[in-house]
């Protein structure tokens, strides 16, 4: 079916109490694998495109790729551009296609994120297309995006509703603990439950969380098995994803366990066949891997059978 706009789909899955799960692509196979295991749950997806994924695979490219894919299946599927730096990368997604996009702003002391914000939500809006902002930083790498603890802090509450109310955003994505890339602290990474439902009960539009891997011990076991150097990486545990959902949040971004499932495969297959040149065997069982991750992030948010 064609691209969804990102709102329709993220209205419902507030209204209904799950999530939708948004996917970083960066090539084929992550997409395949996004969108067959989507299919097969009957789950609504999200498949976002970041500026290192634009820089390496051209945004035109990857918006064709999606579009292309998706129209052969039967759920919904919103292409939603991924922390989007300027208004003219924002235009740039709302040209190739684009039905969901992110300004990130939140770098700018408030009222500049405001400004900065509206003036994309006035073009997308008027092409149909839906917005999301940022408001509070995560701390964490994540493509060009490097922002140190002394640097992130925490959405306040009062400020959400004067920031939806200001800029008429679609969704708001919030800070509230969780960090971008695969190392979130040791033991159990810290989310602020409290500032989460504090927020959602002043804030009506659907909440997004950023930095949502969980960093599946499966998966930097297999990795270490090959022999790669991560050292102890940790992510957000299912039970506080599972936890965030009733408290409003409606979209979860989800990039770093994706790539620990594509790597771990081909790592896997070039370490136990040596001889093996052949990409399509050494892609594809990280492709394999990639559908199980997908299968887990749709039924932990509730978004299987939903489509």
């Amino acid at each position: 079916m064609p691209l969804v706009v990102g709102k329709q789909i993220l209205d419902k899955a507030r209204r209904e109490g799950y999530a939708v799960p948004s996917f970083n692509t960066n090539n084929l196979e992550i997409t395949q694998a996004i969108l067959e295991t989507a299919e097969a749950l009957r789950a609504p997806v999200f498949i976002q495109v970041s500026d290192g994924a634009r820089k390496y695979a051209g945004m035109e490219n990857l918006s064709n790729l999606v579009r292309d894919m998706a129209s052969r299946v039967s759920v919904p599927v919103a292409l939603h551009l991924d922390h989007g730096a300027d208004y003219a990368m924002v235009l740039q997604a709302l040209r190739a296609g684009f039905t969901s996009v992110m300004i990130d702003a939140s770098h700018h002391p408030f009222e500049e994120n405001v400004h900065k914000t509206k003036k994309c939500v006035e073009a997308a809006h008027a092409v149909g297309v839906s917005v999301e902002a940022e408001l509070g930083r995560l701390q964490g790498i994540e493509d060009n995006i490097v922002v140190d603890a002394k640097d992130a802090f925490l959405t306040d509450p009062s400020e959400a509703v004067r920031f939806v109310e200001q800029t008429s955003i679609d969704y708001l994505a919030v800070a509230i603990g969780t960090s971008h890339g695969a190392y979130k602290g040791k033991g159990r990474p810290y989310i602020d439950h409290a500032r989460l439902e504090q927020i959602a009960r002043r804030v009506s539009i659907p909440l997004v969380l950023h930095g949502s891997s969980g960093v599946p011990a499966w998966l930097v076991e297999k990795m270490k098995a090959t022999g790669a150097d991560i050292g102890d990486p940790a992510g957000i545990h299912d039970e506080d994803v599972r936890r965030a959902i009733p408290q409003g949040i409606a979209k979860i971004n989800i990039d770093t366990d994706l790539r620990l499932a594509l790597t771990a495969g081909m790592r896997e297959v070039v370490t136990r066949s040596p001889k093996e040149f052949d990409p399509r065997k050494i892609i594809g069982k990280g492709r394999d891997y990639l559908k199980q991750v997908v299968r887990e992030k749709l039924e932990l948010m509730g978004a299987a059978g939903r489509a």
